[in-house]
């Protein structure tokens, strides 16, 4: 009898990445502007962009703000062999594990989803873990939240989620215990999510134990530290941690956490609301109250935001919610 063939697992080959971002100097915007138009590639209007480009297979956009998008298939291609040695003069595209080896050991990493929504709560994520699961991620394309659609960050969640050997926590206050906090004389939001931040945390180490930490830096003061006691754990912070593939998974998580709070909310509503805060925010917050009246309105909108004021106020209601007026914007001088 003939012999089984053994099968042979081919490894798969990791999924090409084809979405860049990068804050750009004035001197490096010119620079690249003049590469590309020396290309002959199309170029094309977007808006709040300062010009945008149509290449082979890639589509390059520098915002007024100077943040790069490069995107498309070429991607990887148009900044090794375009972007890094024409225009930024270094090559640090694929050597983060160089540049940042402290990224890929045992860590956890903190970021928080909703602080400047006026619908759904604020939500802080923790998640611990080491350098197998970090390069996965890191193949499965899980960067910073904000760079992701709402469909795509659910599938990388659950990615995140059912990874073994790791730690993924949350926190958060439902709306009506949130708007009771944030009423409180001395509330103040950002010592709330210090402690939603603390809890989380705490909570992440008592699954999977971590040397250091490091988290998205949202207040110049260590608020965090208030709340969180640990002479063991090492809380680290900067601005823009989300680069730290850890810090991106945790932001992963809590945005979906957010999508998902967000999603039963709609359904009540009836229609999907708006993230942010702005007119159509207060469009739909105007139907809100009208249509479940001023005890309900807690459950959606965050009351100390000016919107919910405005709406408030502009609906006559402020008998039946009696919200404290919010400071007078102040007005900037040249």
């Amino acid at each position: 009898m003939a012999k089984r063939k053994k099968k042979i697992d081919i490894p798969e080959e990791p999924k090409k990445k084809t979405l860049y971002t990068k804050k750009l100097s004035d001197e490096q915007m010119e620079k690249l502007e003049g590469v590309c138009a020396m290309k002959n590639w199309e170029a094309y209007e977007v808006e709040y962009a300062r010009f945008a480009f149509k290449g082979e297979k890639v589509n390059v956009v520098v915002y007024n703000s100077g943040k790069l998008v490069v995107q498309g298939k070429e991607m990887e291609n148009f900044v090794i062999n375009i972007l890094e040695p024409e225009v930024l003069g270094e090559a640090r595209y694929g050597y983060d594990e160089i540049y940042h080896p402290e990224w890929f050991e045992l860590h956890a990493g903190m970021d928080e989803s909703g602080k400047g929504d006026l619908f759904g709560p604020v939500i802080t994520a923790c998640v611990i873990a080491d350098k197998p699961q970090i390069d996965e991620w890191v193949k499965e394309g899980i960067r910073d939240s904000k760079k992701i659609t709402d469909g795509r960050i659910l599938k990388l969640d659950k990615i995140i989620r059912e990874t073994k050997g790791i730690a993924v926590e949350t926190c958060f206050c439902g709306m009506r215990k949130y708007n009771e906090l944030m009423s409180k004389p001395r509330a103040n939001l950002n010592l709330l999510l210090a402690w939603q931040h603390a809890k989380s945390l705490a909570a992440a180490l008592k699954r999977k134990r971590a040397p250091w930490g490091m988290l998205d830096q949202f207040s110049k003061q260590d608020l965090v530290g208030r709340y969180f006691k640990d002479s063991k754990f090492d809380l680290r912070m900067q601005t823009k941690a989300e680069e730290d593939p850890v810090v991106a998974a945790a932001s992963v998580v809590a945005r979906a956490e957010y999508v998902r709070y967000m999603g039963s909310l709609s359904k009540r509503f009836g229609e999907n609301l708006v993230k942010g805060a702005s007119g159509e925010t207060k469009k739909q917050a105007t139907q809100i109250l009208e249509r479940f009246g001023p005890d309900s309105f807690c459950e959606f909108a965050k009351l100390h935001f000016r919107t919910a004021y405005e709406v408030v106020s502009d609906s006559g209601m402020l008998d039946k919610l009696p919200l404290k007026p919010p400071p007078a914007k102040k007005e900037w001088r040249k």
